[in-house]
């Protein structure tokens, strides 16, 4: 009987960003069988569109106070136990049977595993240094910094959802965001939206919850016709008034692509998603979180921005849309496939 070889897709759970990137990916390996190994609000994801998955890994929180990270040292020891963890995890995953390939999406654990074993391995990742502390502690994270870029280096692919050129192991393949199959008008009557629809998301923790309340307290200042959809994640249970509360859902891009103005976190994968569909944004970065204040600067916003919502949600919702073309999921998976080969 011919063993079928089951390919291990690694994807971070910290936040959402990583495996909603990752299905998109999936859904263009078709015939493929694919176990995800991850945790927390990603497993759940998986798990509601009946993906296989080992819901193995449990990250560590963001402490933010009013906006802003706080104590980035004592995350950055989590951090370093997660790791530790992710990579015992891994380790008994990857000894099990004989791996062909894995690909991980930012979880550093299973590349050094899979590395030290010798089992051709892929990164997916948007980010190639970390800057989340300052003082003595920015020594051990230059140290970590280090171990990374040798884990980089030595993957046999790295793929960046980014545009530019390519060079050495760097397959830069633009954006990667999930496909939908149907038009805007069709989700407006699904989801029915009937007014001006404004969405606001923090994705897969609870960090983003001083957010929702400076974007609610603004759009209710507007007064205008307009329906606020808000979607709180995995990791907040709290209700709000005067909007529609969705909590967690598995399309998120959908709702993006039926709304008139979305406002959020500054997770690339969402910045990627709304730009893709032509959605405009507002997207305000958690203060100090060095990979959202540098997404957020590219598209004309910072934190202090959370000041000025009510100003920018006229300015956006006049705002024509403007879908941008990419084909960051298929070139990526043409990339895997080859690999499988």
């Amino acid at each position: 009987m011919k063993t079928v070889n089951v390919y291990n897709f690694f994807s971070s759970p910290i936040g959402l960003g990583h495996v909603t990137r990752d299905i998109a990916i999936v859904n263009n390996l078709k015939g493929i069988p694919i176990n995800f190994v991850t945790g927390s609000g990603a497993a759940k994801i998986l798990k509601k569109l009946e993906f296989k998955v080992n819901d193995v890994y449990s990250p560590p929180s963001f402490s933010v106070k009013n906006g802003a990270l706080n104590n980035q040292t004592k995350w950055l020891w989590n951090y370093y136990q997660y790791y530790k963890n992710c990579k015992n995890i891994s380790e008994k995953i990857l000894k099990k049977n004989n791996q062909n390939l894995i690909i991980s999406d930012e979880d550093f654990a299973s590349l050094t595993v899979a590395q030290n074993l010798e089992i051709p391995n892929i990164l997916i990742t948007d980010v190639l240094e970390t800057k989340f502390t300052k003082g003595i502690a920015s020594f051990i994270e230059r140290k970590m910094n280090k171990s990374m870029m040798n884990i980089i280096k030595n993957c046999d692919v790295v793929i960046i959802p980014e545009e530019g050129d390519n060079h050495d192991n760097i397959k830069r393949v633009g954006p990667i965001v999930r496909k939908i199959n149907c038009s805007r008008e069709e989700l407006r009557g699904k989801f029915s939206f009937n007014k001006i629809t404004i969405v606001i998301s923090i994705g897969g923790t609870d960090a983003g919850l001083f957010l929702i309340d400076k974007a609610i307290k603004a759009i209710l200042k507007i007064n205008q016709n307009i329906e606020i959809v808000l979607v709180s994640g995995p990791a907040l249970n709290k209700k709000f008034l005067n909007v529609k509360n969705l909590g967690f859902v598995d399309n998120l891009h959908e709702l993006i692509f039926a709304s008139d103005l979305i406002i959020s976190l500054a997770g690339k994968s969402t910045i990627d998603e709304a730009k893709a569909y032509g959605t405009p944004g507002i997207f305000i970065p958690i203060k100090g979180h060095f990979e959202q204040e540098h997404n957020a600067k590219t598209e004309g916003f910072v934190f202090e921005d959370i000041n000025n919502l009510e100003t920018l949600i006229l300015e956006k919702l006049e705002q024509k849309r403007n879908k941008l073309n990419t084909d960051g999921a298929r070139l990526a998976s043409e990339i895997i496939k080859k690999m499988i080969k």
